[in-house]
């Protein structure tokens, strides 16, 4: 390994230390460029937290609107160093937040919603940079020629669903949209009501809804890519018809493909 490397993994090690004496630790002995001393690592290590704070709340801003500005501060920074990034960009960090909120004990039983609430959000955060989806309006004719059980419904890049035990879908809602009223996702929490959530993107919009009881396990079953009949069986109560051209124009199903 050359010199430059040592320093600039000797650097990288430093600014994800928890304490700064150990930071500087890491730094003894090597020749750095610069005055690069506790003052300026100081500086270096603030100033990633404070980018790290900022890209979690782009990515969760119901989940920072929910825990408030000291507490989700305090969050940012102790995944900072517990997940630190491991690409360059920013914005693709911040996918180990709903485990690390189930790990942290008196945060998973102070709010038990909260990380089901992160998971709504990163998908609808990865569904802004899905692939654009691209609508096979002639494969629609298989349904009407196709044995089902050799048929399945294509969903759009980025479409994701959680049957959560919290009303997920209100409280994103309500702390990111304003519709509806926070007061009422406090009351629907309160209640105990659970929702299932479904993700996708329609047109260059990430889109957030509830599914219907009765959608739920036809959804998961269509996720899985199994078969439409296998998905059918699993919905005995869902009107199909009447699912299926809604879920077109909103671009969740693009085409159906034989398995």
């Amino acid at each position: 390994m050359t010199q430059l490397a040592r320093q600039q993994e000797a650097l990288l090690a430093a600014l994800w230390e928890r304490r700064p004496a150990d930071a500087m630790a890491r730094l003894a002995g090597l020749a750095l460029p610069g005055p690069l001393g506790e003052r300026g690592l100081r500086a270096y290590r603030s100033n990633g937290r404070a980018l790290a704070e900022r890209a979690l709340a782009a990515a969760y801003p119901a989940v920072a609107a929910l825990l408030g500005e000291e507490n989700f501060a305090a969050v940012a920074q102790q995944l900072w160093l517990a997940a630190p990034p491991v690409r360059g960009d920013l914005a693709l960090w911040g996918a180990a937040l709903p485990r690390w909120i189930e790990s942290a004990a008196d945060l998973a039983r102070e709010e038990p919603y909260l990380a089901d609430v992160a998971r709504v959000e990163w998908a609808l955060h990865q569904a802004a940079t899905a692939a654009d989806a691209t609508l096979d309006a002639d494969s629609f004719a298989s349904l009407q020629t196709q044995d089902p059980a050799r048929l399945t419904l294509l969903l759009a890049p980025g479409t994701w669903y959680l049957a959560s035990d919290w009303p997920v879908v209100t409280l994103v809602a309500a702390h990111t949209g304003g519709a509806p009223p926070v007061d009422e996702a406090a009351r629907r929490l309160q209640a105990g009501v659970a929702e299932a959530a479904l993700v996708w993107r329609e047109g260059l919009q990430p889109r957030l809804r509830a599914l219907a009881a009765d959608e739920v396990p036809f959804v998961a079953a269509l996720c899985q890519r199994r078969s439409l009949a296998d998905a059918l069986d699993s919905a005995p109560a869902l009107a199909f018809d009447a699912w299926l051209a809604p879920a077109v124009q909103a671009g969740v199903v693009t085409g159906t493909a034989l398995l």
